[in-house]
């Protein structure tokens, strides 16, 4: 991590409050009690989060809204995703190191972090948050420190999907079918990076960002069959949109002989007898490969691309949004630290 991103004067501030507090240290959290709609949604006034050994507690800057929080909140994915309830979600963050944790260098404390928290432990809907230290890299220093939490778990998947299984190469042909969200995004920049010919699908609104994102060609879903737009076989399929049978297979067709189809949603099934391959992709957190992509981005070489931003206190009206279909892109949301001039950097 750079040493030269936070200061001395901002660490020894931090330390110095914690050293001020007397009495039991409570956060502002937003949280739901129980599966169901948006509004389940409430503000509450949390315990704030103490540092285990192998933590750090982060003074949370930004936190994400991602489809699958809505899914977890209305209790869709209990089985897979099982959370205690109350549960305070949001697994992407950026912030601030202000406490470590038995086992945790001390010198973290003042550093601005970015990270994926596991997907079931409380989440950085909150003032603060604790965090696992090994998933933990150095925030990008050329973009927010709110705008940083928009890169964890989105560059992440791409990461996984473009460069780990597909090992997209100069040359390949790749679709990313459902280039307009916030994983999409990153799949074209890292593919166009690669040196791949890009097809991407977006509706009209996404349609220029994707372009300016490096794609070759742009199918709008709205109106075009993706089967019927890519007249040449590709290489690499990444499905990010739920599609039917008929729509995965036509995917799957598209693929050259030796091609891989990745999926972060609906599974592809592989004709008997075909060389191509299926991948179901389960993102990971992973700090290595989050800090390759912060480089990136702070080499100028990867685009964090925050579409809306939104205090914290309006996150049940973000995920009203996101379930109703009127957000593009990572929305970031922003909790407001009394008497510290918010949370930017």
């Amino acid at each position: 991590m750079s040493p030269t991103r936070t200061e001395t004067p901002t660490r020894t501030r931090i330390q110095n409050q914690n050293q001020n507090q007397t009495g039991p240290i409570t956060m502002r959290a937003i949280q739901f009690t129980s599966f169901g709609p948006s509004s389940v949604l409430e503000a509450a006034e949390l315990p704030r989060p103490e540092a285990s050994p192998g933590e750090v507690v982060v003074r949370v800057a930004g936190t994400t809204f991602n489809p699958v929080d809505a899914t977890i909140r209305a209790g869709f994915l209990a089985q897979v995703f099982p959370v205690d309830l109350p549960h305070v979600p949001g697994f992407d963050v950026s912030g601030t190191v202000v406490a470590v944790g038995g086992g945790v260098a001390g010198d973290l404390i003042g550093r601005d972090v970015v990270a994926f928290l596991p997907m079931t432990a409380p989440g950085a809907s909150a003032e603060f948050a604790a965090v696992p230290a090994e998933l933990v890299a150095a925030a990008p220093a050329s973009i927010p420190l709110a705008d940083a939490a928009a890169l964890a778990s989105s560059g992440l998947t791409a990461w996984q999907a473009i460069v780990e299984q597909a090992e997209v190469r100069p040359g390949q042909r790749v679709l990313v079918n459902g280039a307009g969200g916030g994983v999409g995004g990153f799949a074209v920049q890292l593919a166009a990076r690669a040196g791949a010919t890009v097809i991407a699908t977006a509706g009209p609104r996404s349609r220029d960002v994707v372009t300016a994102q490096g794609a070759a060609q742009v199918v709008d879903y709205t109106t075009t069959s993706v089967a019927a737009a890519v007249t040449e076989p590709v290489d690499a399929v990444l499905n990010l949109v739920r599609t039917s049978p008929e729509e995965t297979a036509a995917l799957v067709a598209l693929l050259k002989p030796g091609g891989v189809f990745v999926s972060t949603t609906t599974p592809g099934v592989v004709p008997a007898g075909s060389d191509v391959r299926a991948v179901s992709l389960f993102v990971r957190s992973d700090a290595a490969q989050l800090a390759e992509l912060v480089n990136l981005v702070d080499a100028g070489e990867l685009r964090v691309d925050v579409s809306a931003r939104y205090p914290l206190e309006q996150l049940a009206e973000v995920h009203a949004l996101g379930e109703a279909g009127r957000l593009r892109g990572k929305v970031v949301l922003t909790p407001t630290h009394d008497g510290e001039g918010g949370a930017d950097r």
